[in-house]
């Protein structure tokens, strides 16, 4: 494994195979870290407004897009699995000497969950899961999937791709300027198509997953902060109460107004959710 490089993309971490993460950092080296993790079907740009308010808060911060997402290079045997996404934070980190917090949300915050109960090192003295506990609400993870495997055939253009988001999310305002999705999309014989990997869908048995999800949590000894849209179809008040039962401890910061994508809904509220939280557990100096 080689050294992160700066690159025009931003900076690249090189995989033990092969596989390049690509990430944004930003911050003092000296601070303490966190790490942004994204959801699945997303990119690293959807945390750009928490980056910069982590920055500003004196923190590290490593921001990177998941292998099979963005311009970060995807499994060449199609295969992943929560196990070595959760390989990749730590080789990420390997690094990294002082403290640090995972902050993921979705498939972002279940790799962070696996991480620690897989005792990938190192062991995060702060943990941030954004709208999803260890069994989520198989109506909301359904509709994901649904949307992640629609348009296979990809988009004629950004307006069509707005779309498509906007019936997925029709409590958020489809924005008037749609360039943004570009960075979402892979332009490819004159057609759109989104920046992740399809084979993805196919991630193995979500049962067994969530017992193995349930059984991490139940091992957490950091402090763990669920941040939760209330609009979200994707984290039920069963699923909260389970994940409390399971870890008592468990701080949980409810943000009015936000679905799924808690960060892009309600950017203000998140901030300081989650930066109150980091500073009394992980303060910056």
């Amino acid at each position: 494994m080689s050294d992160p490089v700066s690159s025009l993309a931003g900076t690249v971490f090189r995989m033990s195979d092969g596989v390049r993460i690509i990430a944004d950092v930003g911050g003092d080296p000296a601070a303490p870290t966190v790490v942004l993790m994204h959801g699945g079907g997303q990119t690293r740009h959807s945390w750009s407004g928490a980056m910069r308010a982590l920055v500003e808060a004196g923190y590290h911060v490593i921001n990177f897009d998941a292998r099979g997402h963005g311009e970060s290079d995807w499994s060449p045997d199609g295969v992943y699995t929560l196990s070595i996404r959760a390989r990749d934070l730590g080789e990420i980190l390997r690094h990294n000497r002082g403290p640090v917090a995972f902050v993921g949300a979705s498939m972002g915050g279940a790799t962070a969950l696996y991480a620690v109960g897989e005792h990938v090192e190192p062991a995060p003295a702060a943990l941030v899961m954004v709208d999803i506990v260890p069994r989520p609400n198989p109506v909301g993870t359904g509709k994901i999937k649904a949307f992640m495997g629609a348009n296979p055939e990809g988009f004629a253009s950004l307006d069509e791709a707005a779309d498509a988001v906007a019936a997925y999310n029709p409590h958020r305002p489809r924005p008037k300027d749609v360039s943004g999705l570009a960075r979402n999309l892979r332009l490819r014989d004159g057609r759109y198509f989104w920046h992740w990997d399809p084979r993805m869908l196919d991630s193995g048995n979500q049962k067994v997953r969530e017992e193995r999800l349930l059984a991490f949590a139940g091992g957490l000894t950091m402090p763990t902060l669920l941040v939760r849209g209330l609009a979200s179809d994707v984290v039920s008040e069963e699923g909260v109460a389970e994940f409390r039962s399971i870890l008592p401890a468990l701080e949980v910061v409810d943000v009015v107004g936000a679905g799924h994508m808690v960060a892009g809904d309600r950017n203000d509220a998140f901030n300081s959710g989650v930066i109150g939280f980091l500073e009394r557990h992980m303060p910056p100096r």
